[in-house]
């Protein structure tokens, strides 16, 4: 019989435990679980959890955002979007517009989707006019964008891709020595996807405890107190506490399809910088469906803070694990959800936009983080 949330609290309770123990987990979906069921105040005092880098619209490159706002504005084309993304801001004049919804507030045509379908329907749809899909995600997302490709879309669909890969951002962290967390919660759906085996290596090369989780209280305690007996016991192994969807090898038709459809290289992430393998590419058999190479030039990475965060924002800090949300010096001032100045308030993924939809309200000033590991 599988154990009850407050089962797993009590054998966490029960571990010895004496040192102050950091957790990191690097999914979206994760720390809203853990903010909504309200995990970290039910553990014991001396375990932190700590959100890491699992929203992709938050480090989805600054100058990405600011080329499918240039596109939509200057040529006669149909841009769309996963919803999110069009309240992304860029680094511009106050002049210009900084999101996808102030340039469509200006008149150009951006459409919001939830689905690569609906990206192919309007294609089809207007089969006059180009229509570009601003396609930000990790894998889970990148996966039925690659499928869209290469079972075939309209001529007129053109993929203006920001895709990245969630490993590499974690194993950067660890190669750095100042990760920062002293065992690894892994993504759940982004295991389903590319299997489990990706994250092998934080215990064979970095000798840290990791376990792939769901997103039930259930799972996630299940999670936490693996990598807390397999700190106590100084035995380290991956665990998959999501066997139900996470298989060995993952999702094979998926891999093949994001095989076909992308290269993977070097790529940019907003306010961190180059990570390398991290990033999701056009391969060369679907480059007649690539919007910069279609519609060229709107790409500046000469203008001032091209690349970076907004002025005093510290959504990398929270990305990378280094500082919480609400030690971010506009947490909760200039930077609100009605109003957010950084990327982290504006997805519902962002560490800011969970801990402020669930109650953390003040900023507190910012702790040095270090592992015991």
């Amino acid at each position: 019989m599988t154990a009850t949330a407050g089962q797993w609290l009590q054998r966490i309770r029960e571990l010895p435990l004496q040192d102050t123990l950091k957790i990191m987990n690097v999914c979206g979906g994760h720390e809203r679980s853990i903010s909504m069921a309200g995990l970290r105040s039910a553990l014991p005092a001396n375990i932190e959890l700590i959100p890491g880098p699992g929203c992709p619209v938050c480090i989805c490159p600054e100058e990405d955002v600011y080329e499918a706002i240039q596109l939509a504005l200057k040529e006669d084309l149909i841009l769309v979007a996963f919803g999110d993304m069009l309240r992304v801001p860029v680094n511009v004049g106050k002049s210009e517009p900084r999101t996808l919804a102030e340039a469509r507030a200006q008149g150009a045509d951006i459409r919001p989707i939830a689905s690569p379908t609906e990206a192919v329907k309007t294609a089809r749809e207007n089969p006059a006019t180009p229509v570009v899909f601003f396609a930000a995600g990790f894998e889970t997302t990148t996966a039925p964008v690659a499928s869209m490709l290469v079972e075939g879309v309209p001529d007129n669909l053109f993929l203006l891709l920001s895709g990245r890969l969630t490993w590499p951002a974690v194993a950067m962290l660890l190669d750095s020595g100042e990760a920062g967390f002293d065992a690894l919660i892994a993504p759940g759906h982004v295991a389903t996807v590319m299997g489990p085996e990706e994250w092998q290596f934080v215990v064979d090369k970095h000798k840290l405890p990791a376990a792939i989780a769901g997103f039930t209280s259930e799972s996630l305690l299940s999670a936490m107190y693996s990598v807390l007996r397999q700190l106590t016991d100084t035995r380290y192994f991956l665990d998959n506490c999501y066997p139900d969807l996470v298989r060995e090898g993952g999702n094979q038709s998926a891999r093949r399809q994001l095989a076909r459809a992308f290269d993977v290289g070097d790529a940019n992430w907003r306010g961190v910088g180059s990570i390398t393998n991290s990033g999701y590419f056009i391969s060369s058999e679907y480059e007649r469906h690539d919007a910069r190479k279609r519609f060229p030039g709107y790409a500046d990475n000469a203008r001032k803070r091209a690349g970076e965060m907004p002025p005093g924002c510290d959504c990398a800090g929270v990305v990378l694990g280094r500082i919480y949300p609400n030690e971010c010096r506009l947490y909760g001032k200039a930077c609100v959800p009605r109003n957010p100045i950084g990327p982290c308030m504006v997805s519902d993924e962002g560490a800011c936009r969970i801990w402020w939809a669930n109650g953390i309200r003040e900023p507190v000033k910012q702790k040095k983080r270090q592992a015991n590991s």
